[in-house]
């Protein structure tokens, strides 16, 4: 099992940024890649990025310019660091952990981006 602990969300005036934060815990041995997922009001959950142990990084299409991904593997942490927000980008932001059987899932932050 591994377990997934999110932190930085928040309230951001549109043109900011955020950082957050992802720390796994567990069987972290397992997993071989880490991502961000956001699931906004009345849509469905849809990829932000992912990045491997290796630090190949994948972006989605609508936040290729201005979110990044990251990772400290001495910490057991993945980090997405957003600029430019958009009032488009709220949504709740879930960190997921894939191993070669599943992939596991944090609690969510929320992320609102408005004036």
């Amino acid at each position: 099992q591994v377990q997934l602990v999110e932190s930085g969300g928040g309230l951001v005036q549109p043109g900011g940024s955020l950082r957050l934060s992802c720390a796994a815990s567990g069987s972290i041995k397992t997993i071989v890649a880490m991502g961000w997922y956001r699931q906004a009001p009345g849509k469905q959950r849809e990829l932000v990025a992912t990045i491997t142990n290796s630090g190949g990084a994948n972006y989605a299409d609508s936040v290729k310019d201005r979110l990044t991904i990251s990772r400290d593997n001495a910490k057991n942490t993945v980090y997405l660091r957003m600029d430019s927000l958009k009032p488009e980008d709220t949504a709740v932001y879930y960190c997921s952990a894939n191993t070669i059987f599943q992939i596991f899932w944090g609690q969510g932050t929320q992320v609102t981006v408005s004036s």
